[in-house]
């Protein structure tokens, strides 16, 4: 059965933008995934570890027959096959790939927690979500519009 499954992706380190357009690239090709929909490249402040390069971001739509895990597994498959190196939590990464949402299922596991746990407090997710799907319900937390309103805007600047 194929669902909808939201996926944001990040970058502050090398060429960027060109890391998220491969990265979106490798995940079009996996089996059993399809991209809908990108949105557009923001320019973001980091959130957390501050001392580091300001990120690109964007959320893809995507279309799957995958499970949630077998996503999640596609997504880190990904990040390793663009270098991705986990070091300082939030710290600078040349790609981040995070299952946000997944056919409005609400998943709790050690190596799964989906919505993605932060995604609501996050305006460099929110907003890019917003422009694929405003009207959008994440649950247990609201609707993304309302979700958009609240959230501290920090700096995310569309490219």
């Amino acid at each position: 059965m194929e669902v909808v499954a939201y996926i944001g992706l990040g970058s502050n380190m090398g060429e960027k933008k060109a890391n998220l357009k491969v990265a979106l690239e490798l995940l079009g090709r996996v089996p059993g995934v399809k991209l809908l929909r990108v949105a557009p490249f923001y320019r973001t402040e980091p959130v957390g570890y501050t001392d580091q390069d300001w990120f690109v971001n964007t959320v893809a739509e995507v279309e799957t027959t995958l499970s949630p895990r077998e996503l999640l597994a596609a997504c880190l498959e990904v990040e390793n096959r663009l270098g991705r190196v986990r070091g300082v939590r939030w710290g600078p990464r040349v790609i981040d790939l995070d299952l946000l949402l997944y056919n409005g299922q609400v998943i709790d596991e050690p190596a799964l927690v989906v919505p993605h746990p932060r995604m609501h407090e996050r305006a460099f997710v929110l907003v890019p979500l917003a422009d694929l799907a405003p009207d959008l319900v994440i649950p247990d937390r609201g609707g993304v519009r309302e979700l958009l309103a609240g959230v501290d805007r920090q700096v995310v600047e569309q490219l």
